[in-house]
């Protein structure tokens, strides 16, 4: 099966910046101990503190999805970023 690539940025709104710098460092923790993560990261941009650019990268699609399922489920990221705009694609490759 292909791994499956996702890579882009994301906004984050002022008034949450805080509470998503500091979720932050748990959130990349968690994900880079999931089953059949290969890569994930986010950097924050130096020069604009509310950009960051996010890669990850899972073996397959079900890895992947199954990613996104916990994110979206998480009372902790998927709260903190309720607000945050994501500019992402996502391959498979």
């Amino acid at each position: 099966m292909p791994n499956v690539t996702l890579s882009g940025h994301i906004e984050v709104p002022s008034e949450d910046l805080n509470a998503v710098l500091a979720e932050l460092p748990n959130h990349i923790t968690l994900t880079q101990q999931e089953a059949g993560c290969n890569a994930f990261t986010v950097v924050r941009d130096s020069n604009n503190p509310q950009h960051f650019d996010v890669y990850e990268e899972f073996t397959d699609k079900a890895a992947f999805e199954k990613h996104q399922a916990r994110v979206k489920a998480s009372p902790h990221w998927g709260e903190i970023t309720k607000n945050v705009e994501r500019f992402y694609t996502v391959a498979e490759a």
